[in-house]
């Protein structure tokens, strides 16, 4: 039994990869959630492409902008490495 709390490899916690999902099903652009949350927009982009974890402010920032709830991902992705 792994008792490692960190998800594998395998699991698909790319929060930033979800944002962009989200963004595109919205038809909004990264420049247009820059605005919203007062971030450069190359760096937020480069920020949800190339990085798996994100600070809980700009998450918070993001998930107000978007109307989408992405604390609601990570606490689901809690509750499945648990049950492991």
């Amino acid at each position: 039994m792994n008792h490692n709390p960190m998800p594998n490899k395998e699991s698909n916690t790319d929060i930033g990869k979800l944002i962009l999902q989200k963004l595109s099903e919205q038809e909004r652009s990264i420049v247009w959630l820059a605005g919203k949350v007062c971030c450069d927009d190359s760096n937020l982009g480069k920020t949800l492409k190339n990085s798996r974890f994100i600070y809980f402010d700009l998450l918070l920032r993001i998930s107000i902008a978007m109307e989408e709830d992405f604390f609601a991902y990570g606490s689901q992705l809690l509750k499945d490495i648990k049950k492991r």
